[in-house]
């Protein structure tokens, strides 16, 4: 039975109370204080951004983004492609591992906070040799059975260990907020992929149409060509507006399949597997009660703005690590053991052996090299700084963007809705003038070649909306911190 001396559990007592009253070098990490400002843009931003086909989005600080903002939207189809996406997409589970490393980085440096135990099990059979010890008698072969263990415990005094496991554990809260910027990015491409997909399909069906009344039309002129009641140059007028349409679907019909291909890349499938449900642009509804969180709420909610910040905290703990580097470190050490020359007596007493002791080392002259480095871990402090802002500015940049683009698509989109109806109505007076022979045929198909354009516009300022609605969900944050999941993890302001 081994059993320790009484100064032995005594060092090993005044090394745990040195520990508990040591100190951390480095300076202590103190989150950047939010920008000072109530608002996103020079101006005050107004309370609506406008209305367009009868639908005004108002902007309230009162309202919550959901994790789930694409919901808004109101389409099962549009609900299903992202859902498919969140549980298929590479990026996902490459930023769900990347957390994973980097919490297991962090238990495997907190563990030397605790001692570390090995044993070791021997057995050897020696031949001595005595003319080693001056001896001219023969050598002796004998055997030699060993237990022991051993106990170190490195004493953090000046918390060189403790400012490590602080970085670790920022590096835990960037993958953290990095997987949280994955999913927003992610979610965000599905649902603008959908729209423009949507747009693009709506534009065939808009030119096919176009196609089919003026094929008719078409007919119409050959009827009169033959009668002599129209020109001939008519009909090659009317032939090549219905060719130059016809050469506008096939572009049309790329980019559909461009955004289907791409939406089966972000949900994880090959496209010769996978076919994402057809999403009509006219299903889809625009949401009109938008959040607007105030920015210092904000600031602590944007992905990567929580990213730049724990960055900046693993920036400030190497500059502890890096100071802890110059100051002496001591280890504590105890080795018990046994040793037999035989299994049968390898636990009698007279065999038991111990030892205790500790061990410092200490800088002396490393050619300037632990200086540097410390300076070195403060400038990237400063360079971890001056990224935080950068990417407060462009955060902020984004978001007031999504504002003011709203507000433009709202005043656009109203008016390509009346240009719309403006060349609708002069198509149809036209074309019943042409039939009194009151305008030449030429004036009709300027108004047609107009009204299709004006329509092709509108669907664009339709989809575009949608985008930019989209657009200052993400520049918003995403919702994130709505996940029940998430709110243990959800910084406070």
């Amino acid at each position: 039975m081994f059993s320790l001396p009484g100064f032995v559990r005594i060092a090993l007592g005044t090394g745990g109370i040195a520990l508990l009253s040591s100190c951390a070098v480095g300076p202590d990490f103190v989150a950047p204080a939010a920008p000072q400002t109530q608002h996103y843009t020079y101006a005050p931003q107004s309370v609506d951004a406008g209305a367009a086909q009868g639908l005004t989005q108002r902007f309230s600080p009162a309202t919550e983004l959901p994790a789930d903002w694409w919901q808004l939207f109101k389409s099962p189809a549009l609900d299903a492609a992202v859902a498919r996406a969140l549980v298929n997409s590479p990026t996902l589970q490459a930023t769900e591992a990347n957390l994973r490393v980097a919490q297991d980085n962090l238990r495997a440096g907190d563990a030397v906070f605790f001692p570390w135990l090995d044993t070791n099990v021997g057995a050897q059979q020696v031949q001595s040799a005595s003319a080693q010890q001056g001896s001219t008698l023969p050598g002796s072969i004998y055997n030699v059975r060993t237990l022991s263990g051993s106990v170190s415990y490195p004493l953090d005094l000046f918390g060189g260990e403790r400012r490590s496991s602080e970085g670790l554990s920022a590096l835990v809260d960037v993958q953290r907020h990095a997987g949280q910027a994955a999913f927003l990015t992610l979610t965000a491409n599905v649902v603008n992929t959908c729209i423009a997909r949507a747009a693009y399909l709506a534009q065939i069906r808009l030119t096919e149409a176009l196609i089919v009344l003026e094929t008719d039309q078409l007919r119409s002129s050959e009827a009169q060509v033959r009668s002599g009641t129209a020109p001939y140059a008519n009909l090659l007028s009317q032939r090549s507006l219905i060719a130059a349409n016809q050469a506008l679907l096939a572009p049309l019909r790329q980019k559909a399949s461009q955004a289907e291909h791409l939406l089966v890349l972000l949900q994880g499938d090959l496209p010769s597997q996978s076919s994402p449900p057809v999403i009509e642009l006219e299903t889809l509804t625009l949401p009109t009660d938008l959040p607007l969180s105030l920015p210092s709420q904000w600031v602590h909610q944007r992905p990567d703005i929580l990213g730049a910040e724990a960055q900046l905290h693993v920036a400030s703990a190497n500059i502890g690590v890096a100071t802890a580097a110059l100051y002496p470190n001591i280890t504590l050490n105890a080795t018990l053991g046994t040793t037999s020359s035989s299994l049968s007596h390898l636990f009698d007493a007279t065999g038991n052996f111990w030892s205790i002791g500790s061990s410092l080392t200490a800088p002396l002259f490393h050619g300037g090299a632990l200086r540097a480095q410390r300076q070195g871990a403060r400038d990237a402090f400063d360079a971890a700084k001056a990224n935080y802002r950068l990417t407060v500015l462009s955060a902020f940049t984004q978001v007031a963007d999504a504002l003011k683009a709203l507000n433009h698509d709202a005043q656009a989109l109203q008016a390509q809705v009346d240009s719309e109806q403006n060349a609708h109505e002069a198509l149809l007076l036209l074309q019943a003038n042409y039939r009194a022979g009151l305008v030449a045929y030429v004036d009709v198909l300027t108004a047609d070649v107009q009204f299709h354009t004006a329509s092709i516009a509108k669907l664009q300022g339709v989809a575009q909306r949608y985008q930019d609605t989209v657009g200052l969900f993400v520049a918003l944050g995403g919702g994130w911190w709505n996940q029940p999941a998430a709110k243990a993890h959800a910084p406070s302001p």
